[in-house]
């Protein structure tokens, strides 16, 4: 039997005065009490309760052990309601990583929304555009764009990320407007590096799927330096739409082949598979996927 159980027996069997008294207490024969009793004292080689047919006495040891007994069901009681609060309610720490374009100017953007709504949560995010390890780097969710490799993560679906093209007017004054995606291939373009830098770019046409290649003016691995060099008029850029929405509104920007569309990539966000997943953690992706589902 286990001892902690034998423990709350015991405890009940002082305080109700009586074994029949405590089984009925506890659901369970007057016997079994007994047996829980007889159990802790053979364990502690000393005598806990004296008890004959008509009634039954705590020794003087069993009165020293049932007060203490009694301190450690309490603080037990107390940490099992502090971790059925802790199941029940968002708190803690989470750590979250996204790639640095989506980071920056989207899921910054709503994170003290979630803040707001969640005040026992702290969010840890950091934003880098090469594929972490969720499990190993110790993150409870990572944003990814693009194709999911096989994992045992699981993914929740958002929605797909989009793609503009556009340079700014400065530039296009100076080397006027392509009309179609072949028309890129004399123009200067701005790349981004990441992994195996592909200097090809496609997109989606009257004709179907058409495919330019580029050579490069000036390469980068970060998306705001990309937009920082099409803003002083260095070349053509093609970035996620929300990197470069805000600067074609004002007209810094200019949005270039409406006719053709870069294909979007997938992006999910993925958590290890877990059988109690965290109040936190749950209330994160529920917030993740209504916001950009």
């Amino acid at each position: 039997m286990d001892r902690f159980t034998s423990m709350g027996v015991f405890a009940k069997a002082v305080e109700a005065g009586s074994f029949s008294a405590a089984g009925n207490a506890l659901s369970m024969s007057s016997q079994m009490v007994g047996k829980h009793v007889r159990l802790l004292e053979d364990h502690l080689g000393v005598k806990l309760i004296n008890r004959t047919t008509r009634r039954q006495s705590v020794t003087e040891i069993g009165r020293s052990y049932y007060e203490r007994v009694r301190t450690i069901l309490a603080e037990v009681e107390a940490a099992e309601v502090l971790a059925a609060e802790t199941r029940a309610t968002p708190r803690g720490q989470i750590r979250v990583n996204a790639p640095v374009t989506f980071g920056a100017h989207e899921l910054a953007n709503v994170l003290p929304d979630y803040l707001a709504a969640h005040r026992q949560v702290d969010v840890e995010l950091t934003l880098s555009d090469r594929v972490v390890d969720l499990v190993d780097e110790g993150y409870d969710a990572v944003f990814r764009v693009g194709p999911l490799a096989d994992s045992s993560l699981i993914a929740r679906p958002l929605r797909p990320m989009t793609f503009t093209v556009c340079a700014a007017p400065s530039y296009l004054a100076a080397r006027g407007h392509p009309e179609n995606p072949t028309d890129l291939e004399k123009h200067e373009s701005l790349g981004f590096m990441h992994g195996n830098t592909r200097d090809q770019w496609r997109f989606a046409g009257p004709d179907g799927l058409e495919t330019v290649e580029l050579s490069y003016r000036f390469l980068a691995n970060n998306g705001q330096a990309l937009l920082t060099a099409a803003l002083a008029g260095l070349g053509v850029m093609l970035q996620p739409s929300s990197l470069v929405q805000s600067e074609i509104e004002t007209g810094r920007l200019v949005r270039l082949l409406p006719g053709y569309e870069p294909p979007s990539r997938v992006m999910h966000i993925l958590y290890a598979p877990d059988r109690r997943i965290t109040p936190k953690l749950r209330s994160f992706v529920d917030f993740a996927v209504a916001r950009f589902g």
